[in-house]
């Protein structure tokens, strides 16, 4: 649980970088609704395990461990809305799915 915690630290230092604003632009900003970086990445490694996952089971794995370790930096008073983590878990849970049914996709190339 220790080191959770500091995984959860590291993860909220890196995701807050605030050097040259000044009080007046950091509360407009604190104002405007953001959508959570950590989401967009597990929303589009959703993507490409879904896409590639039935060939290549270990990026369904990978992302399904993403979605879970970074939904916890989700913030309901900062962030707009939780959709691109669960998208992206169940974009992933499909591709390995897929991957344990053998199934592919006929892809247009």
């Amino acid at each position: 649980m220790r080191l959770y915690k500091k995984y959860m630290e590291f993860i909220k230092r890196f995701s807050q970088d605030d050097e040259g604003i000044t009080e007046a632009d950091k509360a407009y900003l604190d104002r405007i609704p953001k959508q959570n970086r950590f989401g967009l990445v597990a929303m589009f490694m959703g993507g490409v395990s879904f896409t590639f996952g039935p060939v290549y089971g270990f990026l369904p794995v990978i992302t399904i461990a993403l979605c879970m370790l970074t939904y916890k930096t989700f913030d309901k008073e900062k962030e707009d809305n939780p959709w691109p983590f669960y998208i992206g878990f169940i974009l992933s849970l499909i591709g390995f799915l897929m991957f344990l049914g053998q199934v592919t996709h006929r892809l247009i190339i």
